[in-house]
């Protein structure tokens, strides 16, 4: 109970520092809402071009994509201030101070790096979503169970590998380009497995679990989902595990400046 209080006293503050200049915060989620929203646009122009993915209408579609960008945001605004922080701390060697907090410096990396930046991307994907519904049959109660139990661990996906990438600077201070690596690939989620090869469709279902991210709970929300997709949970919470297990790790191996 007392790590909820701490964190909800730190989102506050961190909402209340970014509305100490209202028109930064403002631009700031608009542009990042703009700059996500380009991919959903391009749908668009697909679809209206008489062209289509197989066998997924245009709702479909805008609701797999709606569901990637709410998922990102969700994990950019919970998770990714700990990788850039975590690479800051060790290439300035201030990294000590957080070691002295009386708390566990992973706990503390997420309350204090709440990423308010990435809000306009989780409203965005929140709009596209709503917009979505109403293109599509409307779900029933066990399908939308089903999708919340898979967008969960899609998030701890997401949240694992940042964990993840956040370890390496411990070791690899100059990493700043494996967010973007991770990214290129991601992109596949963006689209339906089913457009793709079996040999990825079976990468991005059970080695890197991206399909988990957007595809997987789509097609709960559709109704068209496999019961046995629930098999797709174990590999999302072993790569939160040891997103955690392996940056705790890490922790214990820091030397000083510069890893």
């Amino acid at each position: 109970m007392k790590y909820l209080v701490v964190y909800t006293s730190c989102i506050k503050t961190a909402l209340h520092q970014a509305l100490a200049y209202r028109l930064n915060f403002t631009l700031s989620l608009l542009i990042t809402l703009g700059s996500n929203l380009l991919f959903p646009l391009v749908t668009v122009l697909i679809y209206n071009m008489g062209a289509s993915f197989p066998g997924w209408r245009f709702g479909e579609v805008l609701l797999l994509q709606s569901i990637f960008v709410l998922s990102n945001g969700l994990a950019g605004v919970v998770f990714s201030g700990v990788l850039w922080s975590t690479m800051q701390h060790v290439r300035e060697g201030s990294f000590e101070v957080v070691l002295l907090k009386p708390s566990s410096p992973l706990f503390f990396l997420i309350v204090t790096n709440f990423d308010v930046s990435n809000l306009g991307l989780f409203i965005g994907g929140l709009v596209l979503f709503g917009i979505s519904l109403t293109l599509i049959a409307t779900p029933s109660i066990v399908a939308f169970l089903s999708f919340l139990v898979l967008f969960l661990a899609g998030f701890a996906v997401m949240a694992g590998v940042n964990l993840m990438m956040a370890a390496t600077s411990f070791k690899w201070v100059g990493n700043s380009r494996i967010p973007e690596i991770f990214e290129s690939f991601t992109n596949f989620g963006k689209y339906p497995l089913s457009i793709f090869p079996n040999i990825i469709r079976g990468f991005a279902s059970f080695i890197i679990p991206v399909g988990v991210i957007a595809y997987y709970p789509a097609s709960a929300l559709l109704g068209e989902m496999e019961p046995a997709v629930f098999l797709l949970i174990l590999p999302c919470l072993l790569f939160l595990c040891f997103g955690v297990i392996s940056y705790r790790h890490m922790v214990k191996l820091y030397e000083g400046v510069g890893g």
